[in-house]
């Protein structure tokens, strides 16, 4: 297929867009009633539970559920998945793909459903061990960690499906409803700290809430329920476009290998990056309370504008290169890779500059921390963004090898990015405490993104071009954050109102300096 711009026409503004960028929007979308959403409830949570040893048992406790989930039916099996889906779709039709998506997530499921066993069984040496998850906390707050852990994997067993229907769909070109599921699975959370949660006529910010005195228990039950809805969401999805299950359970299946064999260095590399919070969590078990939590909303802020921007256009953009690959269209396929470089530089770049600056204000004013509590989550937070482009370009890159079926090269960057996490998080997490690990974090996403740039440069050396828009991302952003700093400082007005004025002004001036990238966008 060649890749040829969709023509301008005066029939709106969906046909100018290409099949890419509709998606992408498509995403972002439904990314931007997501985030907000997810904010809110960490809000909430926030506001009822403080910076403190109680949270963070919460999110320790998800860590080893997270890791499992990422590993089995999530980043790694999906990124192996979709091009096979896709290639069968192509070769062999819709019926050829539902007979290996159902080999794979049989498969799937019995897997996770016997390392949940494992996981419950020896949950205790898991968070108390020195290696583990929790070595640093009291074991009052390790007891609730294993407590809420053992519940999580209730959750896990959900997803095992749920995971593997949104890789089925996206494999059929439908974003919607897997783009849905994940606002569902926060209305599910949401519910679970504003009913379960708290106690009975509990108030935050004026708001009376009627709970039932479950505490961190009550939010692990929200996650539950918010699974149960994650995969109900997409059901009708799977009835639209024909699935059909078969409960044969084989491995020797062509389809079924491939993805086992490209799955292989993808378990290596997403363990790599569930491993990083793993240890993460243990370093800041050893610092003072909070510092778990700290970097669990600074990590959060951080994706918001990652998950906005880079995972929706990631997203969409994987089948179609997995289509040019398929058929042999290495024009397309780089061009394709370049573009999308270009606009995540483009957007990215000034989107850590502009929320480095405005972050604190907003942080105090949304969570109602004490100044202690907003330092730390600020600290964290600027540490995380300065890895924001390197988790933008990543999305891209390592989709851009999945499309090819080469897993080796992203297993590679992620255990570059481990070696450098592992000893800047070492050397930074005691005299820089939680901005330490933050620091640390970033620069090894920033190396295995390069890592990956230098690696598929080889064979398509036109992205090159790509770092052409970075003098002008660097200027844009330096004057748009430089307005938000002279905002928060000058203007005769609240924090809050000086914040928003000064983003508005700073996002105008750096928009402007990247205006070629963002019409760029719709053409992807």
């Amino acid at each position: 297929m060649s890749d040829a711009r969709p023509r301008e026409t005066s029939s709106g503004l969906g046909r100018r867009l290409s099949p890419v960028a509709r998606a992408s929007f498509l995403i972002a979308g439904l990314f931007a009633i997501d985030k907000p959403l997810d904010l809110f409830r960490q809000i909430l949570i926030g506001r009822q539970f403080g910076v403190g040893p109680e949270l963070d048992a919460f999110n320790a406790a998800n860590n080893l559920p997270d890791l499992l989930r990422a590993l089995i039916t999530g980043g790694a099996l999906s990124l192996a998945l979709i091009p096979v889906l896709s290639e069968t779709l192509e070769r062999n039709g819709r019926p050829a793909l539902w007979q290996l998506f159902s080999h794979v997530a049989n498969l799937a499921f019995g897997v996770t459903a016997a390392l949940a066993v494992g996981v419950a069984i020896f949950a205790e040496p898991i968070v108390r061990s020195q290696w583990g998850i929790a070595p640093g906390f009291s074991p009052e707050v390790q007891d609730r960690v294993i407590e809420l852990m053992r519940l999580n994997l209730i959750a896990l067993l959900v997803f095992s499906v749920s995971g593997l229907v949104t890789s089925g769909l996206q494999a059929n070109q439908h974003f919607f409803l897997p783009a849905l599921a994940p606002i569902v699975y926060d209305l599910g959370q949401i519910g679970g700290a504003l009913f379960l949660a708290p106690p009975a006529d509990f108030e935050i910010a004026g708001l009376h809430l009627p709970g039932l005195g479950l505490g961190v228990h009550g939010l692990v039950y929200g996650v539950i329920a918010g699974a149960v809805l994650h995969l109900a969401v997409q059901l009708p999805g799977l009835v639209r476009h024909g699935f059909r299950w078969s409960a044969a359970l084989t491995i020797r299946h062509p389809g079924v290998r491939k993805v086992l064999t490209l799955m292989g260095p993808r378990l290596v590399t997403i363990g790599a990056f569930q491993l990083m919070f793993v240890v993460q969590d243990n370093l800041g078990s050893r610092l003072p309370s909070g510092a778990v939590t700290a970097l669990t909303y600074g990590w959060l802020i951080m994706q918001f504008p990652e998950t906005l921007i880079a995972t929706a256009l990631g997203t969409a953009l994987l089948p179609t290169l997995a289509e040019h690959f398929a058929r042999s269209d290495s024009s397309a396929f780089s061009s394709s890779v370049e573009r999308a470089l270009r606009v995540l530089l483009a957007l990215t770049l000034p989107a850590a500059a502009l929320l480095a600056v405005s972050v604190r204000p907003m942080v105090s004013a949304a969570f109602g921390f004490d100044e202690a509590g907003t330092a730390l989550v600020t600290l964290a937070t600027r540490g995380f963004l300065l890895g924001l482009v390197g988790h933008a370009w990543i999305e891209v890159l390592a989709r851009a090898f999945f499309a090819r079926q080469n897993a080796r090269p992203p297993l590679l960057a992620r255990l570059a990015n481990l070696v450098v996490f592992l000893m800047a998080g070492a050397a930074l997490f005691r005299p820089l405490g939680a901005l330490g690990i933050a620091l640390s974090n970033s620069l090894g996403f920033t190396v295995e993104a390069g890592v990956l740039f230098v690696i598929l440069a080889r064979t398509s050396p036109e992205i090159r071009s790509s770092w052409s828009t970075l003098p002008r991302a660097l200027v844009g952003s330096a004057l748009g954050a430089g307005l938000v700093y002279a905002a928060l400082l000058w203007l005769p007005m609240g924090e809050l109102a000086s914040t928003a004025v000064g983003l508005a002004a700073g996002g105008l001036v750096s928009a402007a300096f990247v205006l070629p990238e963002i019409k760029e966008l719709r053409r992807l």
